[in-house]
């Protein structure tokens, strides 16, 4: 499933290059002011559909521009696809963006590929498996200082998103840290950290296409990740966090005021409610992302 992941990606790689020779003739549209989906978009995630589903064609398909219209509905796979994760970069000939693919078993992430096409950088992890750059292992950083640290990040950009917010954030975080990057894709910004290129991460308004394979990535090269409370749940929450445990540790009492956690919604009234196992007390990010394919928000959760 992982070399299928990795073709697939491939493909996508090699149809944004080529488009990136004459980005002048390139068709845009507007989802949302600030927020741009191209040709290249759409033709990328087709091949990767395409290779995915001719290979196991009773899975089933979470993708950022077609969300859950093709593969199968019922499957207990789910690939979870961002076919070109940093569009706007992309649109401007800023050479930093990725393709980004998943697979989920259960809900639980076990296969991820994220690929840079203009270095021809191959990130990827199966679960338990160790987390790779091309052919070599990756560690996350082992900074114990949260004063060193190069931290990455997102900006917001959408009409609607707080602002406000995000400068309290950056109040907080920039003399905290020895300094502050926003490069423009969430999927690359986890695997730079996973590779010890940055030592954290954080951004709100993701959804689960942008960090799926990512977190798969962070986690394998021995990296936390989770919500702004330092909690497991994330890949829902429009909210995520990741470092090294030791700056994880430290990022979570700063960020932990700014959390807009988002609590599980009640059962149906019609449907009994037996008591949890004290193993579902908790909602894990395997949880989180199981409902996550079954209810994506549409509009307001998308990134350039």
């Amino acid at each position: 499933m992982l070399n299928t992941a990795i073709k697939a990606a491939r493909s996508a790689g090699a149809i944004i290059n080529r488009a990136s020779l004459d980005l002048d003739l390139l068709k845009v549209n507007t989802k949302s002011p600030n927020d741009f989906v191209t040709e290249v978009d759409h033709k990328s995630e087709a091949v990767v559909i395409e290779t995915l589903l001719g290979a196991y064609p009773g899975h089933g398909i979470l993708a950022e521009e077609s969300g859950t219209s093709q593969g199968a509905k019922d499957s207990e796979y789910v690939w979870i696809i961002d076919p070109l994760d940093g569009t706007t970069n992309f649109i401007h000939g800023f050479p930093f963006y990725a393709v980004s693919i998943a697979l989920a078993f259960r809900g639980q992430v076990q296969q991820a590929v994220v690929y840079d096409p203009t270095r021809n950088d191959l990130f990827y992890a199966s679960k338990g498996r160790g987390a790779f750059l091309n052919d070599r292992r990756l560690r996350v950083s082992r900074r114990t200082r949260l004063a060193e640290c190069l931290i990455s990040t997102g900006f917001p950009f959408r009409k609607g998103d707080n602002f406000k917010r995000y400068l309290q954030m950056l109040e907080v975080i920039m003399p905290a840290c020895a300094g502050l990057r926003r490069p423009g894709s969430a999927a690359l910004d986890l695997c730079y950290m996973a590779a010890g290129h940055t030592d954290g991460f954080f951004e709100t308004g993701l959804s689960p296409w942008d960090i799926a394979a990512g977190a798969l990535i962070v986690t394998e090269a021995g990296g936390l990740i989770g919500n702004f409370t330092g909690e497991s749940d994330y890949l829902y929450q429009r909210e995520v966090m990741a470092a090294n445990p030791k700056i994880y540790a430290q990022l979570v009492p700063l960020l932990s005021k700014f959390s807009h956690v988002i609590a599980p919604e009640p059962a149906a009234a019609s449907a009994p409610t037996p008591a949890p196992a004290p193993q579902d007390a908790v909602l894990t990010p395997e949880k989180a992302l199981a409902r996550s394919v079954r209810r994506v928000p549409r509009g307001d959760a998308d990134r350039g």
